[in-house]
């Protein structure tokens, strides 16, 4: 019998994958405890039009960050550190404040976990940020960093 899987299945696949399996496993176990369907000719139109709207969503996505990638490069945040004798920084910046600066002088949010900083900022000067938007797009932010 062959069966069309609403969730993972293991050993046998994945969400969305249409299986051969025997008649009473199919009727026993995968149908009656709803981890899959019969492959009539209904369920399998209904599973073409599922995938085919999560691909137009999944790229109307791709197309949102790729145009907020183009906003972010576009645009440079201006930040202040507290400094001492011979220019040495008092504190540091973390993605927190570049976030929420983001959010201030660019009127976009953005999430801290998705700004890319291996370690804090620390010196003054000009540096370049990254910004994952999607698992394809990460934009570069230009960040500059004035004495307070």
């Amino acid at each position: 019998m062959k069966v069309i899987l609403t969730e993972d299945v293991k050993a046998l696949g994945k969400a969305g994958d249409i299986v051969e399996i025997n008649d009473g496993y199919a009727r026993n176990f995968i149908l009656k405890q709803k981890k899959g369907l019969e492959a009539n000719s209904r369920n399998l139109n209904d599973l073409k039009l599922k995938k085919a709207n999560e691909d137009k969503v999944a790229q109307e996505k791709y197309e949102a960050a790729l145009a907020l990638k183009q906003e972010i490069e576009a645009g440079k945040i201006q930040l202040a550190i507290k400094t001492g004798e011979g220019g040495k920084a008092f504190g540091s910046i973390s993605s927190k404040e570049i976030a929420a600066e983001v959010k201030s002088q660019m009127n976009l949010e953005i999430d801290k976990k998705k700004v890319l900083l291996k370690d804090a900022i620390k010196t003054i000067g000009e540096h370049t940020v990254g910004i994952k938007l999607h698992p394809k797009v990460t934009a570069d932010l230009k960040v500059s960093v004035a004495e307070e």
